[in-house]
């Protein structure tokens, strides 16, 4: 038999976790080795434990699963990652694949799809979840026939993640510590951030990372 696909499972819930963790370890083939609550804690267990597949929730505290995903497509490119959420969206969906996933499930059906999700990204091939492949495709095809795939985006991902953390209210030591950047270098995000967004203070940033979608209020 070969060696069990070694899986780090984040997500913000306990029993979220329970729950996936039974329907993995179910599975001769797939091995859960280490759990994260957020998405910064998921990037710290992955280097760590060297995992051979991430599976990721968005909505965490101090990173995204998005965020996350990003970061470990950076210091461990041979990871496989999964996202594994609620959200039916093209516009997460998109971004996942942008962020480094291979494979996008929806929570509610992750009884049926993920264990064939988590298979398939290890033969190095993308999941995306029954019903929503063709019209996603077919919309970025439209889009891009048209020229309308500019993102209008304004602030670099750096900017993002330091963004979601001033906003969650981390210091900047905390926030350097999380990011493993100096507290110099977040002062100067943080100031960028204002200057790009037009904002004044922390409570504006805090709203904008709200309606951006970074953190819930």
């Amino acid at each position: 038999m070969p060696e069990p696909t070694r899986i780090l499972l984040a997500d913000d819930h306990a029993l979220v976790r329970r729950g996936v963790r039974l329907i993995l370890d179910s599975e001769p083939d797939l091995k859960v080795v280490a759990e994260a609550a957020d998405g910064a804690e998921a990037v710290e267990k992955a280097r760590a434990e060297q995992p051979d597949l991430a599976i990721l929730d968005i909505a965490m505290q101090r990173l995204t699963g998005l965020q996350a995903a990003r970061e470990l497509s950076r210091v461990l490119p041979d990871l496989r990652i999964l996202i594994l959420t609620m959200y039916d969206n093209e516009q997460y969906f998109f971004a996942a694949l942008k962020a480094g996933a291979s494979g996008y499930v929806l929570k509610s059906v992750a009884d049926r799809d993920l264990v064939e999700a988590c298979r398939a990204a290890v033969r190095g091939e993308p999941f995306l979840y029954p019903g929503a492949a063709n019209a996603l495709i077919r919309n970025y095809l439209e889009r891009a026939a048209s020229g309308d795939l500019g993102s209008g985006r304004v602030i670099t991902d750096r900017e993002e993640e330091v963004l979601k953390l001033v906003a969650e209210g981390h210091s900047s030591k905390e926030i350097a510590d999380i990011l493993f950047i100096s507290a110099k270098t977040v002062e100067r995000h943080r100031a960028n951030l204002l200057q790009k967004l037009g904002l004044r203070d922390r409570l504006e940033l805090t709203r904008y990372a709200i309606r951006a979608g970074l953190i819930e209020p």
